[in-house]
């Protein structure tokens, strides 16, 4: 690590703590040029992966677009926001630990349909019916009876 003081390249850790969350580690270093001290953290870097759209275009995962699609598939159902939260991160966390550096879209769509699936039955069936491009009341009908033979889930279900 180089000195932020001298710009010498021999430093030494004397002390490294993690922190009480455990998902970062500080560490006291000292230069041995300068003599001074200085702190540095260590974190893992995690980027979630590329969006590869139906188009073959890609762009960056966005989970205010995420959350956007649950807005506008929840409008006016009563689901509260700590729930859409936790799907919301459900999703972000399993995209990550894909350890993919790119993931179609569509994947992404099934996430929120399974998630949607959990949370209201209605906002499912709407994002479902953009999302597939429902193009008749039979389309309609077959996930109405595909519902039907889903069986329920309590809350607890929600967060397996």
């Amino acid at each position: 690590m180089k000195c932020p003081f001298c710009g010498s390249l021999d430093t030494q850790v004397i002390d490294s703590r993690v922190n009480e969350a455990g998902d970062a580690i500080r560490r006291r270093r000292r230069c041995a040029a300068c003599d001074k001290r200085f702190t540095t953290w260590e974190t893992a870097e995690l980027r979630p992966p590329q969006i590869v759209k139906a188009n073959g275009t890609r762009e960056d995962f966005s989970e205010t677009k995420l959350r956007e699609g649950f807005r506008r598939a929840l409008h006016k159902r009563p689901v509260s926001t700590e729930l859409v939260d936790a799907a919301v991160d459900r999703i972000r966390q399993r995209l990550l630990t894909l350890g993919e550096r790119e993931v179609p879209a569509r994947e992404v769509g099934e996430l929120v349909m399974g998630e949607l699936k959990k949370l209201d039955k209605i906002a499912y069936i709407r994002f479902a019916s953009v999302y597939k491009s429902f193009q008749d009341p039979d389309d309609f009908r077959e996930m109405l009876r595909d519902l039907e033979h889903t069986p329920p889930q309590g809350v607890d279900d929600l967060f397996e």
